[in-house]
């Protein structure tokens, strides 16, 4: 009775069993959102409609891989949508992760609730991570809240850090494109075509060489049909894509447009400037390769060559010196 009275009141058992409740109780949470079992009968046989129609539209022209990566959003937003009061900020903070998510390609409206509740997610993953092994390694004590701290903080930067890589690496991929895009825009305009066919052009024929300035134009190109007007779309592809010189050229085709100005001459002139600006980078990278060689050579190749010469001689001096 003693022994277990002791074990009951141990505060590393107690650390151990609040843990794995919480644990618990969040993974029950999780999954009967996102199978939609607190929803009413009605609303649940509409989802269910709704999935049967949209798989039926994918099973006649659409891509597997797509079909599971939109089926995989709708979860997500489904189990994201209770949590949207609570784990939304202020205005001004929402209005830069929708600006940062659009850049990275997410356009979603829930967009922003999504990536707070994987955040959320992440972090109680991070907490019951390094609340775990803490209790192993240190057990009950300061070094346990120290790597309890630590896992809470690195799991909430992950998902931030992850949508920093990928809006830059979408950026990047917007910018080493963005010149050839232009000259078959000029080439479209010139042999008379306007703009919204230009924009309709491009992004049908750059579809498999640049999928993301094929994307963005093919989303201008459809604004443009429901009516917006040319500056406000082109203001729109600035804005998503993120890239200065994409907002750059928005700027001047907004103002050949309002001036009557020669558009496949201000498409020309900005297609040579990024062509000359993505030639200056490449060079700035290959005068930086001596300087970012000289750590590689002094870390592995020159001790293998400074083995290789000097081994020799020195494995006879030491012969040498013993045969005296």
């Amino acid at each position: 009775m003693t022994l277990l009275l002791a074990v009951t009141i141990n505060p590393i058992f107690l650390t151990a069993g609040a843990i794995f409740a919480f644990v618990t109780f969040g993974t029950w949470f999780v999954l009967n959102r996102i199978s939609g079992d607190d929803k009413p009968r009605a609303e649940a046989r509409l989802d269910m409609m709704r999935k049967r129609r949209a798989s039926g539209a994918t099973g006649e022209g659409g891509d597997a891989s797509r079909s599971k990566n939109e089926a995989l959003t709708a979860y997500l937003e489904r189990a994201a949508t209770p949590l949207a009061d609570k784990v939304s900020g202020n205005e001004k903070e929402m209005g830069q992760l929708r600006e940062k998510l659009m850049n990275a390609g997410f356009r979603r409206e829930a967009a922003p609730v999504v990536f707070k509740t994987i955040q959320l997610g992440t972090a109680a993953f991070g907490l019951f991570v390094g609340s775990t092994y803490g209790l192993l390694a240190d057990g009950f004590g300061q070094d346990m809240i120290i790597k309890v701290g630590g896992g809470l903080i690195i799991g909430f930067m992950i998902p931030k850090f992850a949508l920093d890589f990928l809006a830059k690496k979408r950026m990047e991929r917007i910018f080493l494109g963005l010149p050839d895009a232009l000259d078959l825009m000029v080439v479209c305009v010139e042999a008379g075509l306007g703009m919204d066919q230009a924009l309709r052009k491009v992004a049908e024929e750059m579809e498999k060489s640049h999928k993301d300035i094929a994307e963005e134009f093919g989303i201008a190109n459809k604004q443009l049909q429901l009516g917006r007007t040319r500056s406000d779309v082109l203001q729109a592809l600035g804005f998503r894509s993120g890239v200065d010189d994409l907002k750059q050229l928005a700027s001047i085709l907004i103002q050949a447009d309002k001036f009557g100005s020669s558009i496949s001459a201000a498409l020309r002139v900005q297609s040579d400037a990024m062509r000359t600006r993505r030639r200056q980078i490449a060079e700035e990278k290959a005068a930086k390769t001596a300087v970012k060689m000289i750590f590689p050579l002094v870390l592995f190749i020159f001790p293998g060559i400074f083995v290789v010469l000097v081994g020799p001689a020195g494995i006879s001096m030491y012969r040498n010196m013993l045969s005296q």
